[in-house]
């Protein structure tokens, strides 16, 4: 039997997909986006997922970011790129298809809308492993997809699909989470796929996160996921409650308008979306404005 290995640990970014105020993906900020994560404690980045706005995205410019993530990134740090949906065979064709050169993994979304049995979920993830030679991340976000993954499930996947690695779990259920790390087998892993959860889940036992705040913080994030990989748990608290406020913030109008909106103050991107998502509200805005001035981030 192969012997199962997660090289996603530590500081993964959820990343962005800025745009010009025309609409147009602005791929002069993305590259000055990266750079910056590069260079302040990223251990692996996560594209063309939820918050880099996928479903709004062309293939070419899906082909393109891709290209330009791999180029810049240059091999420094692994980049998992999503490819998930809610039909089985085209996420299969899809994998099959796709020019994956120089990506290291797969996050895969549970099916959303249709709304599978815990059997259909399997099934499905179970194709999808077997679609790709990759390592495969499995991602249980209930409030985006309108079901749960148990922890019997993504545990019973862990164990009959060599290349299912690691799982990003957003479910919010902490107890879940726990299950999960009690049984899994080893070499699959939970990353934190909720920014407010990540200090309690590494706690527990998760070995990172991958985060939407670390677009804007990732020296911040990355250090607290490194105290408590060495046990250094009242420091690692501290710098949890430092952002606690920015966490809620961050979702109160959507993802990824909360991030944009602080990548925005910072300077970073411009705070455009595409429809349906649409910018924070100026109250929104305001308050982080405050908080970053509080903080002296900008």
């Amino acid at each position: 039997m192969v012997t199962k290995r997660n090289i996603f640990k530590g500081l993964g970014i959820a990343l962005v997909t800025p745009f010009n105020e025309d609409g147009t993906v602005d791929y002069q900020s993305l590259e000055k986006l990266l750079h910056y994560q590069l260079d302040n404690g990223a251990d692996f980045l996560c594209i063309l997922a939820t918050t880099g706005e996928t479903p709004c995205l062309t293939a070419d410019e899906k082909s393109r970011i891709k290209k330009l993530v791999v180029d810049t990134v240059g091999g420094r740090i692994p980049i998992v790129v999503g490819c998930g949906g809610n039909n089985t065979a085209a996420v299969v064709e899809e994998l099959k298809s796709a020019d994956l050169r120089g990506i290291s993994g797969i996050l895969s979304v549970c099916p959303y809308y249709n709304k599978p049995s815990q059997e259909g979920l399997y099934q499905h993830f179970k194709a999808v492993a077997s679609a790709t030679q990759l390592p495969v991340v499995l991602y249980n976000v209930p409030g985006r997809t309108g079901v749960n993954m148990s922890a019997a499930t993504t545990v019973r996947l862990a164990r009959d699909c060599a290349n299912v690695v690691a799982i990003k779990e957003a479910s919010g259920n902490l107890e879940q989470v726990d299950e999960i790390i009690k049984n899994k087998p080893a070499g699959f892993d939970v990353i934190s796929g909720d920014d407010a959860l990540t200090f309690p889940m590494v706690a527990c036992g998760a070995v990172g996160a991958i985060s939407v705040i670390g677009n804007a913080l990732p020296k911040e994030i990355s250090r607290m996921i490194r105290l408590e990989f060495n046990g250094e748990y009242a420091a690692a608290r501290e710098i949890h409650h430092r952002f606690t406020e920015l966490f809620s913030l961050l979702f109160v109008d959507g993802n990824p308008a909360g991030v944009k909106a602080m990548l925005h103050e910072m300077g970073l991107v411009k705070n455009v979306l595409r429809l349906p998502l649409v910018p924070t509200r100026i109250s929104t805005m305001q308050k982080f404005r405050e908080i970053l001035k509080e903080l002296k981030i900008n």
